[in-house]
């Protein structure tokens, strides 16, 4: 998949939670805050002190976009 491909797949989700697995094996959860032509970034628990993690989309093997239950 092409840079621009995985740019443009990662925008149609931008603030939203996600969870992404990485190919080390790292699970990461969070809001994707910002997306790049080589990472995108999560904010993770923005209910305490918010992390932010870069994940570069060479380590990235899958992601899943978490389901709100509407109301």
């Amino acid at each position: 998949m092409k840079s621009n491909d995985r740019e443009a797949l990662f925008l149609r989700y931008k603030d939203q939670l996600v969870s992404i697995k990485t190919i080390s094996g790292g699970i990461y959860e969070g809001r994707l805050s910002e997306i790049t032509d080589d990472y995108v970034t999560l904010i993770e628990d923005e209910k305490t002190e918010p992390a932010r993690v870069f994940l570069f989309f060479n380590a990235i093997e899958s992601m899943a976009v978490a389901e709100i239950p509407e109301s």
